[in-house]
């Protein structure tokens, strides 16, 4: 580890305290340190870390005094600001910044402090991180991304914090898919309607798998029909050659809606704004209030 003061006690009796109780940590604590439970091993955090975590400014800022390396990382590279961003500390978060923390700075196993607010769901920590440079995507894409745990998790205001700094709403990983695929899989009705109020593809899922053919899979009844609302293609297979409806509980009530919505096409309505929405692009899907159209019409468009 580096950036330990050298007049710093090698090790106090309250962090061997805490290295010894480590062991003993609940399962459900370790699951929320991180992408891996290495970001919960405690054997070689520094007291910069603890306090990070633990959100005690004060003793923040006197260990920085200290000479304490506000970069300082674990044997797993992990950072205090990675910490305080997974506790929700924004006091220290800004603290951290404003002493030099790399935004940026990726664990062995490539979260982000964006990835652990996303995980933590601390909106104010997200803000202050892309004010300060932090990517919404990183440069390597099997790196984890922060959209796909926003979506996972259900923190809807980390989406919408992410794509209103940028965020692509259907920016692929390889093993997860899109971030629409991810929020059908865990039934994160609230994140899909987001991304695909900013134009997040419909169909764009992983691999073959589409996401309607995830939210059957999960039935949800909510997300099928929100899917199909925004035009998803109910005749798509999957790699097993599957259509949704294929997938779906024989005489389930998700059955029967899939069903009904097979023998009776989409309205006029519908497909014009489905269209409309295609044609105006992504990117220009916000300017649709500037259309010189009636307020009806164009929250018509807009789904709202």
């Amino acid at each position: 580890m580096t950036g330990v003061p050298s007049g710093a006690p090698k090790k106090s009796l309250k962090r061997a305290k805490r290295e010894s109780r480590a062991e003993h940590v609940p399962e459900k604590k370790k699951a929320c340190w991180g992408i891996l439970t290495s970001q919960g091993s405690w054997a070689d955090c520094s007291p910069l870390h603890e306090a990070a975590s633990q959100g005690r400014l004060l003793a923040l800022h006197t260990l920085l005094a200290q000479g304490y390396h506000t970069n300082i990382v674990t044997i797993d590279h992990v950072t205090p600001l990675h910490e305080a961003c997974l506790s929700g500390h924004v006091a220290c978060v800004r603290a951290l910044i404003n002493a030099g923390a790399n935004v940026n700075a990726a664990t062995i196993d490539g979260a982000t402090p964006l990835y652990n607010c996303c995980t933590s769901g601390s909106v104010g920590c997200i803000e202050l991180l892309l004010q300060h440079g932090a990517l919404t995507h990183m440069p390597l894409t099997y790196f984890p991304s922060a959209l796909h745990e926003a979506c996972k998790r259900g923190n809807s205001q980390c989406v919408e914090s992410l794509l209103s700094h940028g965020a692509d709403p259907d920016y692929k990983v390889s093993h997860l898919g899109s971030p629409l695929y991810m929020s059908c899989l865990h039934s994160q009705t609230t994140c899909s309607e987001i991304l695909l109020h900013r134009g997040a593809s419909v169909n764009v899922g992983r691999e073959g798998d589409s996401p309607l053919h995830a939210a059957v899979r999960q039935d949800s009844v909510g997300q099928v029909s929100l899917l199909l609302d925004y035009g998803a293609d109910v005749n798509i297979r999957d790699t097993n050659n599957q259509r949704p409806v294929e997938l779906a509980f024989p005489g389930g009530k998700l059955h029967q809606l899939l069903m009904t919505f097979e023998v009776s096409p989409r309205s006029l309505c519908q497909l014009c704004r489905i269209q409309i929405r295609t044609i105006i692009g992504r990117s220009r899907l916000k300017l649709l209030p500037n259309l010189p159209l009636p307020p009806t019409l164009t929250n018509f468009l807009d789904y709202a």
